[in-house]
Protein backbone atom coordinates (compact mmCIF):
# COMPACT_ATOMS: atom_id res chain seq x y z
CA UNK A 1 0.00 0.00 0.00
CA UNK A 2 2.72 2.23 0.94
CA UNK A 3 4.31 2.18 -2.81
CA UNK A 4 0.87 1.99 -4.29
CA UNK A 5 0.60 6.05 -2.33
CA UNK A 6 3.67 6.44 -3.36
CA UNK A 7 3.22 6.20 -6.78
CA UNK A 8 -0.35 8.02 -6.76
CA UNK A 9 1.75 10.91 -5.08
CA UNK A 10 3.96 10.52 -7.49
CA UNK A 11 1.76 11.02 -10.68
CA UNK A 12 0.25 14.01 -9.07
CA UNK A 13 3.63 16.02 -8.69
CA UNK A 14 3.76 14.99 -12.37
CA UNK A 15 0.51 16.34 -13.72
CA UNK A 16 0.88 18.98 -11.12
CA UNK A 17 4.19 20.28 -12.86
CA UNK A 18 2.51 19.58 -16.23
CA UNK A 19 -0.50 21.42 -15.88
CA UNK A 20 1.08 24.83 -15.91
CA UNK A 21 2.99 24.10 -18.42
CA UNK A 22 0.23 23.41 -20.49
CA UNK A 23 -1.00 26.56 -19.34
CA UNK A 24 1.73 28.54 -20.35
CA UNK A 25 0.58 28.66 -24.09
CA UNK A 26 -0.67 31.72 -25.20
CA UNK A 27 -2.80 31.45 -27.87
CA UNK A 28 -1.86 34.47 -30.99
CA UNK A 29 -5.08 35.33 -33.76
CA UNK A 30 -3.41 35.35 -36.64
CA UNK A 31 -5.15 36.74 -39.80
CA UNK A 32 -4.22 35.38 -43.00
CA UNK A 33 -5.05 34.27 -47.01
CA UNK A 34 -2.94 31.60 -46.87
CA UNK A 35 -4.52 28.89 -48.52
CA UNK A 36 -5.96 25.80 -46.53
CA UNK A 37 -3.97 23.30 -47.12
CA UNK A 38 -0.67 25.60 -46.02
CA UNK A 39 -2.17 26.27 -42.11
CA UNK A 40 -1.69 22.84 -40.75
CA UNK A 41 2.16 23.11 -41.68
CA UNK A 42 2.64 26.99 -40.95
CA UNK A 43 0.65 26.44 -37.52
CA UNK A 44 3.48 23.53 -37.02
CA UNK A 45 6.33 25.22 -37.65
CA UNK A 46 5.83 28.20 -35.68
CA UNK A 47 4.72 26.48 -32.55
CA UNK A 48 7.64 24.64 -32.80
CA UNK A 49 9.95 27.80 -33.22
CA UNK A 50 7.77 29.57 -30.52
CA UNK A 51 6.86 26.70 -28.17
CA UNK A 52 4.82 29.47 -25.76
CA UNK A 53 2.16 30.16 -28.61
CA UNK A 54 -0.83 28.41 -29.75
CA UNK A 55 -1.90 29.74 -33.66
CA UNK A 56 -5.43 30.24 -33.98
CA UNK A 57 -6.00 31.13 -37.46
CA UNK A 58 -8.37 33.49 -39.36
CA UNK A 59 -8.58 32.77 -42.83
CA UNK A 60 -10.17 33.81 -46.08
CA UNK A 61 -9.36 35.58 -49.07
CA UNK A 62 -7.30 38.37 -49.15
CA UNK A 63 -9.95 40.96 -50.14
CA UNK A 64 -12.41 39.76 -47.41
CA UNK A 65 -9.32 39.51 -44.91
CA UNK A 66 -7.86 42.97 -45.71
CA UNK A 67 -11.76 44.16 -45.29
CA UNK A 68 -12.54 42.68 -42.18
CA UNK A 69 -9.25 44.19 -40.81
CA UNK A 70 -10.15 47.84 -41.55
CA UNK A 71 -13.68 47.38 -39.93
CA UNK A 72 -12.05 45.82 -36.77
CA UNK A 73 -9.67 48.98 -36.78
CA UNK A 74 -10.98 50.40 -33.97
CA UNK A 75 -10.94 47.11 -31.81
CA UNK A 76 -8.24 45.09 -33.52
CA UNK A 77 -9.13 41.32 -32.53
CA UNK A 78 -5.66 40.11 -34.06
CA UNK A 79 -2.22 39.79 -32.81
CA UNK A 80 -0.35 39.45 -36.05
CA UNK A 81 -1.42 39.10 -39.97
CA UNK A 82 0.73 37.09 -42.06
CA UNK A 83 0.27 35.75 -45.47
CA UNK A 84 -1.34 38.85 -46.54
CA UNK A 85 -0.70 40.92 -49.44
CA UNK A 86 1.91 43.75 -49.01
CA UNK A 87 -0.45 46.04 -50.78
CA UNK A 88 -2.59 45.25 -47.77
CA UNK A 89 -0.46 45.89 -45.24
CA UNK A 90 0.86 49.37 -46.79
CA UNK A 91 -2.61 50.23 -45.85
CA UNK A 92 -2.59 49.22 -42.60
CA UNK A 93 0.59 51.00 -42.20
CA UNK A 94 -0.59 54.14 -42.96
CA UNK A 95 -3.22 53.99 -40.97
CA UNK A 96 -1.46 52.90 -38.14
CA UNK A 97 -2.98 49.58 -37.30
CA UNK A 98 0.59 48.01 -37.27
CA UNK A 99 3.52 47.99 -34.99
CA UNK A 100 6.57 48.88 -35.48
CA UNK A 101 8.88 46.14 -35.27
CA UNK A 102 12.27 45.50 -37.61
CA UNK A 103 12.58 41.23 -37.25
CA UNK A 104 16.01 40.07 -36.50
CA UNK A 105 17.90 39.07 -40.30
CA UNK A 106 15.54 41.17 -42.32
CA UNK A 107 18.74 43.00 -43.29
CA UNK A 108 19.89 39.35 -45.52
CA UNK A 109 16.59 39.14 -47.19
CA UNK A 110 16.32 40.06 -50.99
CA UNK A 111 15.65 44.41 -50.59
CA UNK A 112 12.18 44.33 -52.28
CA UNK A 113 11.13 42.18 -49.71
CA UNK A 114 11.53 44.87 -47.16
CA UNK A 115 9.85 47.94 -46.00
CA UNK A 116 11.53 50.57 -46.88
CA UNK A 117 8.87 53.55 -45.98
CA UNK A 118 9.50 53.70 -42.49
CA UNK A 119 8.56 53.13 -39.68
CA UNK A 120 9.09 49.67 -40.38
CA UNK A 121 5.95 47.81 -40.00
CA UNK A 122 5.72 44.95 -42.41
CA UNK A 123 8.22 42.17 -43.92
CA UNK A 124 7.96 40.34 -47.20
CA UNK A 125 7.62 36.58 -47.52
CA UNK A 126 7.09 35.28 -50.97
CA UNK A 127 5.79 36.70 -54.16
CA UNK A 128 2.79 35.62 -56.58
CA UNK A 129 2.77 36.27 -60.17
CA UNK A 130 0.04 37.07 -62.34
CA UNK A 131 0.16 34.36 -65.64
CA UNK A 132 -2.16 32.90 -68.10
CA UNK A 133 -3.39 29.33 -68.02
CA UNK A 134 -4.08 28.36 -71.65
CA UNK A 135 -5.70 25.43 -72.87
CA UNK A 136 -3.84 23.65 -75.91
CA UNK A 137 -6.45 21.23 -76.32
CA UNK A 138 -9.37 23.44 -76.36
CA UNK A 139 -7.81 25.92 -78.34
CA UNK A 140 -7.24 23.40 -80.92
CA UNK A 141 -11.04 22.84 -81.29
CA UNK A 142 -11.33 26.37 -82.54
CA UNK A 143 -7.82 26.92 -84.25
CA UNK A 144 -7.12 29.81 -81.45
CA UNK A 145 -3.16 30.87 -81.12
CA UNK A 146 -1.45 30.68 -77.77
CA UNK A 147 -1.69 34.64 -76.97
CA UNK A 148 2.17 36.18 -76.51
CA UNK A 149 0.78 39.28 -75.03
CA UNK A 150 -2.08 40.67 -72.82
CA UNK A 151 -3.32 42.52 -75.71
CA UNK A 152 -4.16 38.81 -77.70
CA UNK A 153 -6.19 37.98 -75.13
CA UNK A 154 -8.59 41.11 -76.56
CA UNK A 155 -8.72 39.51 -80.04
CA UNK A 156 -12.75 37.68 -80.58
CA UNK A 157 -12.15 34.79 -81.02
CA UNK A 158 -11.72 34.56 -76.87
CA UNK A 159 -15.08 35.73 -76.72
CA UNK A 160 -17.08 33.71 -73.50
CA UNK A 161 -14.00 31.94 -72.85
CA UNK A 162 -11.75 34.08 -70.48
CA UNK A 163 -11.72 33.87 -66.75
CA UNK A 164 -9.89 35.81 -64.37
CA UNK A 165 -9.84 37.11 -60.33
CA UNK A 166 -12.19 39.69 -59.32
CA UNK A 167 -9.45 41.85 -57.78
CA UNK A 168 -12.04 43.16 -54.74
CA UNK A 169 -11.61 39.84 -53.77
CA UNK A 170 -8.92 38.45 -54.93
CA UNK A 171 -5.06 39.52 -54.51
CA UNK A 172 -4.21 37.99 -57.52
CA UNK A 173 -6.93 39.99 -59.63
CA UNK A 174 -6.00 43.26 -58.29
CA UNK A 175 -2.23 43.04 -58.88
CA UNK A 176 -2.90 42.11 -62.50
CA UNK A 177 -5.53 44.83 -62.78
CA UNK A 178 -2.49 47.38 -61.03
CA UNK A 179 0.04 45.78 -63.26
CA UNK A 180 -2.08 46.90 -66.61
CA UNK A 181 -2.34 50.47 -64.86
CA UNK A 182 1.17 50.76 -64.00
CA UNK A 183 2.37 49.40 -67.69
CA UNK A 184 0.33 50.66 -69.83
CA UNK A 185 -1.05 53.90 -68.60
CA UNK A 186 -4.33 54.43 -67.27
CA UNK A 187 -5.94 55.90 -69.99
CA UNK A 188 -4.79 52.58 -71.92
CA UNK A 189 -5.41 50.45 -68.88
CA UNK A 190 -9.01 51.04 -68.72
CA UNK A 191 -9.05 50.81 -72.65
CA UNK A 192 -7.76 47.70 -72.70
CA UNK A 193 -9.74 46.15 -69.82
CA UNK A 194 -12.91 47.19 -71.37
CA UNK A 195 -12.17 44.65 -74.54
CA UNK A 196 -10.93 42.15 -72.33
CA UNK A 197 -14.43 42.86 -70.65
CA UNK A 198 -16.58 41.61 -73.97
CA UNK A 199 -14.37 38.25 -74.18
CA UNK A 200 -14.66 37.89 -70.46
CA UNK A 201 -16.65 34.92 -69.41
CA UNK A 202 -16.30 35.19 -65.44
CA UNK A 203 -14.57 36.99 -62.72
CA UNK A 204 -14.23 34.48 -60.13
CA UNK A 205 -13.86 34.99 -55.99
CA UNK A 206 -10.72 33.01 -55.93
CA UNK A 207 -7.16 33.20 -57.68
CA UNK A 208 -6.55 30.05 -58.10
CA UNK A 209 -10.08 28.93 -59.80
CA UNK A 210 -9.43 30.35 -63.30
CA UNK A 211 -6.28 28.16 -63.68
CA UNK A 212 -8.27 25.14 -62.34
CA UNK A 213 -11.38 25.86 -64.93
CA UNK A 214 -8.79 26.43 -67.47
CA UNK A 215 -7.10 22.99 -66.77
CA UNK A 216 -10.58 21.31 -66.72
CA UNK A 217 -11.58 22.48 -70.30
CA UNK A 218 -14.38 24.80 -68.92
CA UNK A 219 -12.11 28.11 -70.57
CA UNK A 220 -9.69 28.11 -73.00
CA UNK A 221 -7.89 30.93 -70.58
CA UNK A 222 -7.92 31.34 -67.29
CA UNK A 223 -5.51 34.61 -65.63
CA UNK A 224 -4.19 32.98 -62.14
CA UNK A 225 -1.16 32.25 -60.04
CA UNK A 226 2.15 30.87 -61.19
CA UNK A 227 2.30 28.19 -59.12
CA UNK A 228 -1.39 26.89 -59.82
CA UNK A 229 -0.20 26.83 -63.39
CA UNK A 230 2.49 24.67 -62.88
CA UNK A 231 0.54 22.16 -60.81
CA UNK A 232 -1.97 21.81 -62.90
CA UNK A 233 -0.09 21.07 -65.70
CA UNK A 234 1.86 18.96 -63.92
CA UNK A 235 -0.80 16.43 -62.90
CA UNK A 236 -1.53 16.12 -66.50
CA UNK A 237 -4.06 19.00 -67.97
CA UNK A 238 -3.00 19.91 -71.07
CA UNK A 239 -1.82 23.44 -70.12
CA UNK A 240 1.10 26.25 -71.65
CA UNK A 241 1.57 28.63 -68.69
CA UNK A 242 2.29 31.61 -70.38
CA UNK A 243 4.27 34.82 -69.60
CA UNK A 244 3.28 37.62 -71.53
CA UNK A 245 5.65 39.65 -73.13
CA UNK A 246 4.57 43.14 -71.79
CA UNK A 247 5.78 41.24 -67.93
CA UNK A 248 3.55 40.36 -65.35
CA UNK A 249 2.39 41.62 -62.65
CA UNK A 250 3.12 40.48 -59.20
CA UNK A 251 2.10 40.82 -55.16
CA UNK A 252 4.14 39.47 -52.18
CA UNK A 253 2.82 38.05 -49.31
CA UNK A 254 3.81 39.51 -46.17
CA UNK A 255 3.79 39.54 -42.29
CA UNK A 256 3.10 42.38 -39.37
CA UNK A 257 2.34 42.84 -36.08
CA UNK A 258 -1.11 44.49 -34.98
CA UNK A 259 -0.89 47.60 -33.14
CA UNK A 260 -2.25 47.10 -29.56
CA UNK A 261 -1.79 43.59 -29.44
CA UNK A 262 -1.56 42.46 -25.67
CA UNK A 263 0.67 39.39 -26.78
CA UNK A 264 3.33 42.29 -28.44
CA UNK A 265 6.63 39.94 -27.43
CA UNK A 266 5.53 36.85 -28.42
CA UNK A 267 4.28 38.19 -31.68
CA UNK A 268 7.85 39.72 -32.63
CA UNK A 269 9.49 36.41 -32.09
CA UNK A 270 6.89 34.83 -34.57
CA UNK A 271 7.67 37.77 -37.20
CA UNK A 272 11.56 37.14 -36.57
CA UNK A 273 10.88 33.71 -37.45
CA UNK A 274 8.77 34.78 -40.75
CA UNK A 275 12.33 36.28 -41.40
CA UNK A 276 14.69 32.87 -41.09
CA UNK A 277 15.60 30.61 -43.51
CA UNK A 278 13.46 27.66 -42.31
CA UNK A 279 10.55 30.06 -42.58
CA UNK A 280 11.67 30.80 -46.21
CA UNK A 281 11.92 27.28 -46.91
CA UNK A 282 8.95 26.27 -45.79
CA UNK A 283 7.04 29.63 -48.25
CA UNK A 284 9.32 28.18 -51.30
CA UNK A 285 6.65 24.30 -50.61
CA UNK A 286 3.84 26.79 -52.14
CA UNK A 287 5.76 30.04 -53.86
CA UNK A 288 8.90 29.24 -56.20
CA UNK A 289 10.17 33.34 -54.73
CA UNK A 290 10.46 33.61 -51.61
CA UNK A 291 12.81 36.71 -49.52
CA UNK A 292 15.42 34.65 -48.30
CA UNK A 293 18.21 34.43 -51.15
CA UNK A 294 18.79 30.94 -51.96
CA UNK A 295 15.76 29.27 -50.68
CA UNK A 296 13.21 29.20 -52.98
CA UNK A 297 13.31 26.59 -55.85
CA UNK A 298 11.35 26.13 -58.89
CA UNK A 299 8.51 23.63 -59.24
CA UNK A 300 8.04 21.20 -62.40
CA UNK A 301 6.80 22.76 -65.07
CA UNK A 302 7.10 26.37 -63.53
CA UNK A 303 7.51 29.12 -66.59
CA UNK A 304 10.70 30.23 -67.36
CA UNK A 305 11.79 33.38 -66.62
CA UNK A 306 9.13 34.59 -64.51
CA UNK A 307 11.02 35.99 -61.96
CA UNK A 308 12.76 38.14 -64.48
CA UNK A 309 9.25 39.21 -65.92
CA UNK A 310 8.21 40.85 -63.11
CA UNK A 311 7.49 44.61 -63.48
CA UNK A 312 8.77 47.19 -61.39
CA UNK A 313 5.83 47.82 -59.15
CA UNK A 314 5.12 50.55 -56.97
CA UNK A 315 3.58 48.63 -54.18
CA UNK A 316 2.48 52.19 -52.39
CA UNK A 317 1.08 53.54 -55.45
CA UNK A 318 -1.13 49.78 -55.27
CA UNK A 319 -2.25 50.42 -51.93
CA UNK A 320 -2.47 54.36 -51.95
CA UNK A 321 -5.18 53.99 -55.38
CA UNK A 322 -6.28 50.90 -54.15
CA UNK A 323 -10.09 52.18 -53.02
CA UNK A 324 -10.55 54.36 -56.31
CA UNK A 325 -9.36 51.59 -58.69
CA UNK A 326 -11.49 48.97 -57.49
CA UNK A 327 -14.86 51.41 -57.03
CA UNK A 328 -13.89 51.95 -61.01
CA UNK A 329 -13.37 48.40 -61.91
CA UNK A 330 -16.98 47.36 -59.81
CA UNK A 331 -18.07 49.94 -61.98
CA UNK A 332 -17.59 49.04 -65.12
CA UNK A 333 -17.25 45.75 -64.73
CA UNK A 334 -18.98 43.91 -61.93
CA UNK A 335 -22.45 42.28 -63.97
CA UNK A 336 -19.93 39.16 -64.96
CA UNK A 337 -19.19 38.72 -61.47
CA UNK A 338 -19.47 35.16 -60.07
CA UNK A 339 -21.60 34.97 -57.17
CA UNK A 340 -20.44 34.86 -53.57
CA UNK A 341 -20.87 31.88 -51.69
Amino acid sequence: MLRFGMGLAACAAMLMTALPAQAQKTTLTVYTALENDQLGPFKAAIEKAVPEVEVVWVRDSTGVITARFLAEKDNPRADLVLGIGATSLLVFEKLGLLETYKPKGVDGLKPVFRDTQGPYTWTGMDAYIGVICFNTAEAAKDKIAAPASWKDLTKPEYKGKLVMPHPASSGTGYLTVGAWLQTMGEDAGWKFMDALHENMAVYTHSGSAPCVQAAKGERVAGIALDMRGASEKSKGAPLEVIIPSEGVGWEMEATGIVKGTKHLELAKKVADWGATKDANELYSKTYAVVAYPGAGKYPPNYPPKAEESMIKNDFVWMAENRERILKEWTKRYESKAAPKN
